[in-house]
């Protein structure tokens, strides 16, 4: 993979912070506790998770079936968005492809109830993994608009940079020297 393929910034001289996040040990332990976090919940739900899902009352049992719903649909988006991520790094995929593919991926739109009794009637064990992995889409999101952004974001991102001559010097910094931190 040669460095033109990675790049997404908007002018030649500005190094991407996000592009050298994604293709850091940052981005490589964020998609393993991403993927754990699916195969966790899946190990759960086959497991745990339905025997305590047979002992709840009626109400706790259906805000089970639609919480455990949300939370494998949310997991299955997030571990698309992170497989194209790796195959963009791994060279697999060029940064437009991926863009092409990952708008068929919804980070947003994946909420999840996380109040009231029937919420609260709900195995602790679930509850656990719904806000791990609210937190996951949420660390997920700031990225993809980091390596994604939209038309209107990337003019706003180098309106900010030309408005912070500190931020231009260490992006020219960075791409005289070499990578980041």
């Amino acid at each position: 993979m040669t460095d033109d393929s990675r790049k997404r910034s908007t002018s030649p001289e500005m190094v991407s912070f996000a592009d050298r996040l994604a293709a850091s040990q940052k981005f490589q332990a964020l998609f393993q506790e991403g993927m754990g976090l699916v195969e966790e919940t899946a190990t759960y739900l086959d497991g745990e998770g339905r025997s305590q899902s047979k002992r709840l009352p009626r109400p706790a049992s259906l805000a089970y079936a639609t919480e455990s719903m949300r939370l494998t649909t949310r997991l299955m988006q997030l571990a698309s968005w992170l497989l194209l991520q790796r195959a963009v790094n791994e060279g697999e995929m060029t940064v437009e492809q991926a863009g092409s593919e990952k708008n068929k991926v919804r980070l947003d739109k994946l909420s999840s109830a996380t109040g009231g009794s029937a919420w609260n009637d709900l195995p602790e064990h679930l509850q656990d993994l719904i806000h791990r992995s609210i937190r996951l889409q949420e660390r997920i999101r700031h990225l993809d608009a980091m390596l994604y952004p939209k038309p209107d974001d990337t003019a706003e991102a180098v309106e900010n940079t030309m408005e912070n001559p500190v931020a231009s010097q260490l992006n020219q910094l960075y791409a005289a020297f070499g990578r980041a931190g």
